[in-house]
């Protein structure tokens, strides 16, 4: 069955390790289109923050962001957005007081106030480069449970890989366990993690498969690409899962198709094999 829909993560996937997105990538992508498939980037990253990577493809693109979250399509409106109930994200703050100094929450709004930390470290070797290119949607909110005035997006926190998995596995065991979903993203060459804590039954996947069935897609006419943890619903739920030779162990024993390093446009090698060849 030709594929319909095309689902890409961002990081480790659509770009290469340098932060680029490799010409074979966009040259796919744009042939892609042409061809009447529609283009999804499914990323951890907040709408505004994948903005620069939107703006660097030849077609217009649907997008997953802040795992799952929220779906924006090409001309600005939102149709599908899943967010953490108040009193649950002030549960996880408690829940989480021995990682305090590295959480934030993230909201869907217009430019400032976007992202709130209790404080941040604008020194961190780990958090320096995302906090400068944030800095306009950044504002700090001491205590952070004070933020909570609305509904956030998602409780966010990121550090080492052995404490981000503690983390993990306090929320995952805990009172809150049934009302929130966790994303985690690891990067073991720089001994760093990302967990998102996110409404229950909210991932990248869940959210493609809301999508599926609004635009009426049978699962094997959809095609996803990923490398990470916070991948794995997404690829599940579809009926071509691609996984790039850079993905985590984890990913590689599922039996799954497998495309080129994200430094070789890894992408458009998988595009052209299974949606245009």
């Amino acid at each position: 069955m030709a594929v319909r829909l095309i689902a890409i993560d961002i990081d480790g996937t659509l770009l290469d390790s340098k932060g680029r997105v490799p010409d074979r990538n966009l040259q796919a992508l744009a042939a892609a289109a042409e061809r009447g498939v529609e283009v999804a980037i499914a990323t951890g990253r907040r709408y505004d923050f994948a903005r620069p990577i939107l703006e660097m493809l030849p077609c217009p693109v649907t997008t997953i962001a802040s795992n799952g979250a929220l779906l924006r399509l090409p001309d600005g409106t939102t149709p599908l957005r899943r967010l953490l109930p108040t009193a649950v994200a002030r549960g996880v703050l408690g829940a989480t007081r021995p990682w305090r100094d590295s959480v934030a929450l993230a909201f869907d709004r217009p430019r400032e106030g976007q992202v709130v930390f209790e404080r941040i470290d604008w020194t961190h070797p780990s958090r320096r480069a995302y906090a400068e290119r944030n800095r306009p949607f950044i504002r700090e909110i001491e205590p952070l449970d004070e933020a909570l005035t609305e509904d956030p997006l998602q409780v966010m926190f990121n550090g080492p890989i052995a404490s981000m998995r503690e983390l993990v596995a306090c929320l995952g065991t805990g009172s809150l366990r049934t009302e929130i979903s966790l994303a985690a993203t690891e990067y073991e060459a720089r001994d760093f993690a990302l967990v998102d804590v996110l409404t229950a039954g909210c991932t990248k996947g869940s959210m493609l498969a809301a999508w599926m069935v609004r635009q009426a897609y049978a699962r094997d006419q959809v095609m996803a690409l990923g490398d990470n943890l916070n991948d794995l619903e997404m690829l599940e739920a579809v009926g071509r899962p691609v996984v790039m030779a850079n993905a985590v162990p984890e990913l590689h024993t599922r039996g799954w198709d497998a495309t080129g390093h994200c430094d070789d446009g890894g992408v458009g090698e998988a595009v052209e094999r299974w949606a245009l060849g």
